[in-house]
């Protein structure tokens, strides 16, 4: 599924990956196809990629649901509304009917190992986002504690910027900046720690959430492989880029290219396109199981 959009539903906004249909009092999230890399939508789709990416985020949403409220009404089509069930085929394993929100203006990012942007920003000043940190660190190593280092969200096609928690209490209120961080730091810990029992590495990830009067929500997706940044532990060794479950191998492959992440992005080859799908599957696979 790339950017066709559905006959007879009103499309609310179109990010790098979903499109949204506004359904009245709720939403539909539809988890496309399309992949992004550097902030710039690629023009080939990765088959299947949108529902590992829904079938991901509903386990993680039943998974920490006691740590905080979550959008999700169903991912069951049947128990869409009736304009939605004409398109059950396009939207099957793929959508998910969520209650709606006002999404928060920053982007709530927890790091648990130095891994790329702040990897580089360490190497640079010592620093994760002006966070001090011991010396003599290396590229993939653990941090003690996970480090929540918040940001803007940008449009499509702008790159986020990191701010500090006193800059993310300016924009949605201290009581709400608290309950954010709380709360990603909670789920990042516990998935951390499932995943390391399943042979699966999560170095760090980004959570979104919607704001309901003084309370927020969970929403968005949850801990996926464009989200998050996933390392088999058989693998994995300190002072090296480690393998990855997620779109960093995309990313490799676009860094040895001649392309300067302005102009319209190349095509995929089909071994990347092959093999970006393999590491979504084992992804899923690994996470789910058990």
């Amino acid at each position: 599924m790339s950017n066709d959009s559905i006959p007879g539903l009103t499309l609310f906004n179109r990010g790098k990956v979903r499109d949204i249909y506004d359904l009245g009092d709720k939403l539909l999230l539809v988890a496309s196809d399309r992949i992004s890399a550097f902030d710039v939508i690629l023009p080939t789709l990765i088959p299947d990629k949108g529902k590992i990416l829904t079938a991901l985020s509903v386990y993680w949403f039943g998974v920490m649901k006691d740590i905080v409220p979550h959008h999700l009404i169903t991912a069951n089509v049947d128990e869409f509304p009736p304009a939605c069930r004409p398109h059950k085929a396009k939207l099957e394993g793929r959508s998910m009917l969520v209650k709606k929100s006002n999404p928060a203006p920053v982007e709530c990012i927890v790091r648990g190992y130095l891994a790329g942007s702040g990897w580089k920003d360490y190497k640079e000043t010592g620093a994760l986002c002006g966070i001090p940190l011991p010396k003599g660190l290396m590229e993939a190593s653990r941090l003690d504690e996970p480090i929540f280092t918040p940001s803007t969200k940008a449009p499509v096609g702008h790159h986020d910027i990191n701010i500090t928690f006193d800059q993310m209490i300016e924009k949605v209120g201290r009581q709400r900046a608290e309950k954010m961080r709380d709360a990603t730091i909670a789920i990042y810990s516990r998935a951390r720690a499932m995943g390391e029992k399943k042979g699966i590495i999560i170095a760090d990830t980004k959570l979104e959430f919607g704001i309901e009067g003084d309370d927020v929500i969970l929403i968005d997706e949850v801990l996926t492989p464009d989200s998050s940044r996933f390392w088999p532990a058989d693998t994995y060794k300190v002072g090296t880029s480690p393998e990855s479950f997620d779109k960093q191998f995309v990313r490799n492959y676009l860094l040895n290219l001649p392309w300067d992440m302005k102009s319209p992005p190349p095509a995929l080859p089909p071994e990347v396109v092959c093999k970006t799908q393999e590491k979504y599957s084992e992804a899923l696979r690994r996470l789910t199981s058990g």
